[in-house]
């Protein structure tokens, strides 16, 4: 049997919890300090690119990146037992007004390495085959465009398209309402590396959770979690990942008023049984 709670976080109430994890509406640069150290066997998150153009999800521009996600990850490293890990899902994008790839998510695992104290055990990457290969404006205005000669594909390299289009968290969204996070990605890298680092009953923490697919992929292969996002909106709406199929419409905007007004949710008695939800 393992233990249900992830690890306790003082003064704070989770917005939901299930049977092996719990999600928080809170600031992660202020809470991470109240975690206990060395108690975490995995941190993976995907955090909002250093994009040209500002998003609703709160990105940062590429100069001050760096330096931003640095405070999480000293943070992170804190809590992180001996022999864990930091995951970071880095998007790409383009330098201003050339066909240039920004530098910042080299910058960042090189500052993570000089001066915060880890070191870098792989760079893993991946590819998306439903998504042209560079941005908009290259690919289809100007038209340059990367060839592919039918090159070997390297073994650090993640095929994973990201096309879901009827899974609970956009049913539940679309029943309520809810705004979708603009920027979520699927549940695949994250199983992939909670498989990969953790064993059935180890901690894994998202710091900026979004929709809270990390949440979700541990949930379903039995790890516990815990989830941070400062969004209300986008809290409430991660709530949706956890429900079984035949979860009805009424019972989701039950859940979503309950989230909405800030009552917190016991979404145990709707998750579906462990290994079920990957499938």
């Amino acid at each position: 049997m393992l233990e249900q709670r992830a690890i306790a976080l003082p003064g704070h109430e989770p917005a939901y919890r299930t049977g092996l994890g719990e999600a928080y509406f809170v600031d992660s640069l202020v809470v991470l300090d109240a975690l206990p150290a060395n108690r975490v066997n995995l941190a993976a998150t995907s955090p909002p690119v250093a994009v040209q153009r500002k998003k609703e999800y709160g990105n940062r521009e590429q100069v001050e990146y760096v330096n931003w996600l640095a405070e999480f990850a000293r943070r992170v490293y804190r809590v992180l037992k001996t022999d864990g890990s930091f995951v970071l899902d880095l998007g790409g994008s383009c330098e201003r007004g050339i066909p240039s790839r920004g530098h910042y998510n080299f910058r960042v695992p090189i500052k993570m390495c000089d001066e915060l104290g880890f070191f870098l055990a792989e760079d893993v990457y991946g590819y998306n085959p439903s998504k042209l290969q560079g941005t908009i404006e290259w690919v289809n205005t100007r038209k340059i465009r990367a060839k592919d000669n039918g090159g070997a594909i390297p073994s650090n390299l993640l095929q994973i398209p990201n096309t879901e289009s009827n899974g609970q968290y956009l049913n539940g969204c679309k029943a309520t309402g809810a705004k979708q996070y603009p920027a979520r990605f699927p549940v695949n890298p994250p199983e992939f590396f909670l498989r990969f680092l953790t064993e059935p009953g180890d901690v894994v923490l998202d710091i900026l959770a979004g929709s809270n697919t990390t949440g979700s992929a541990a949930e379903g292969i039995e790890r516990r979690w815990m989830a941070f996002e400062e969004s209300r909106e986008y809290i409430v709406s991660s709530g949706f990942r956890f429900l079984r199929k035949g979860v009805g419409s009424e019972t989701m905007r039950a859940i979503y008023d309950d989230l909405a007004a800030g009552r917190p949710v016991d979404l145990s008695p709707y998750v579906a049984p462990a290994q079920m939800r990957l499938r």
